[in-house]
């Protein structure tokens, strides 16, 4: 099935080159796939992950392991952000 990941501030470096300047990339993914399993595939580390929304709802940590993707989701993704 496919789902969109968008990525954003220093996480784009985990996109390939040409998907970096919009941040997305279209991905095809095995049914069943989870918030995490996708991850886990993109070699995200654990740490950088931060902000998680799935078509726009935030994503608790504690339930990224059972949050099932479905076809044409959209997985936006950001890294904590400090500042102020």
């Amino acid at each position: 099935m496919q789902v969109t990941l968008k990525l954003y501030a220093f996480l784009t470096d985990y996109l390939p080159a040409d998907a970096r300047r919009s941040n997305t990339l279209a991905l095809e993914i095995p049914d069943e796939s989870t918030v995490s399993s996708l991850i886990a595939a993109r070699a995200l580390p654990p740490r950088l992950v931060h902000l998680v929304l799935l078509n726009g709802q935030f994503v608790p940590p504690g339930q990224r392991d059972a949050r099932r993707l479905c076809a044409g989701d959209v997985l936006a993704i950001w890294p904590p952000i400090a500042g102020g």
